[in-house]
């Protein structure tokens, strides 16, 4: 359907009328209601006319007071109410974490203070004497424990013989897995 001159002097007439989108589109057939819609937009008529015209306000109706009834006494001033105090609500915001853009090095991390320093020893140690193997050299033998920052040259895995069922030799399965007891009373 193409617009022809007759069809868009008909939307402009009928738009002016108030009709509405689906109306005109009925009556010009073969045509949506979007598309009456797109039209009206693009000639620029989507200011109906009267329709910036301010709707008169209504007057509230008055009761009619009966006639036999007598004048209603005077009242005295009312005071207004006294406001209540405002309640101040403090409201505690935890703040983010900063989201690191990839290939930068990470910020320390806090686990390493949630961790028994003998664990940390006892890891370190290990970490001296890993086999320091690349993602390639990975197997399901291999702990698979990352030591660095993998944005850098010196990042490589453990490499150990790795404890039974578990993806970490036993050193980093004492750090990486802890008891629920422990993480619990952490979290306190």
């Amino acid at each position: 359907m193409s617009w022809t001159d007759e069809r868009v002097e008909l939307l402009k007439k009928m738009w002016s009328e108030g009709q509405s989108a689906s109306q005109i589109a009925k009556e010009l057939g073969g045509v949506t209601r979007n598309a009456v819609i797109g039209k009206v937009h693009r000639l620029g008529l989507s200011n109906r006319a009267g329709a910036s015209a301010p709707m008169p306000e209504k007057k509230p109706a008055k009761a009619a007071m009966p006639q036999s009834s007598p004048a209603p006494a005077a009242k005295a001033p009312v005071k207004p109410a006294a406001k209540p105090a405002e309640k101040v609500v403090e409201v505690t915001v935890t703040p983010r974490k900063p989201i690191v853009p990839a290939g930068q090095p990470l910020p320390p991390q806090p686990s390493a203070n949630e961790i028994s320093p003998e664990a940390l020893a006892n890891v370190r140690e290990v970490e001296k004497s890993a086999k320091r193997i690349s993602l390639m050299e990975l197997t399901e033998r291999t702990c698979k424990w990352p030591i660095g920052d993998p944005a850098t040259d010196d990042f490589w895995f453990c490499g150990l013989a790795v404890q039974q069922g578990k993806p970490y030799c036993d050193a980093h399965v004492s750090v990486a897995f802890q008891p629920m007891s422990n993480r619990r009373d952490r979290r306190r």
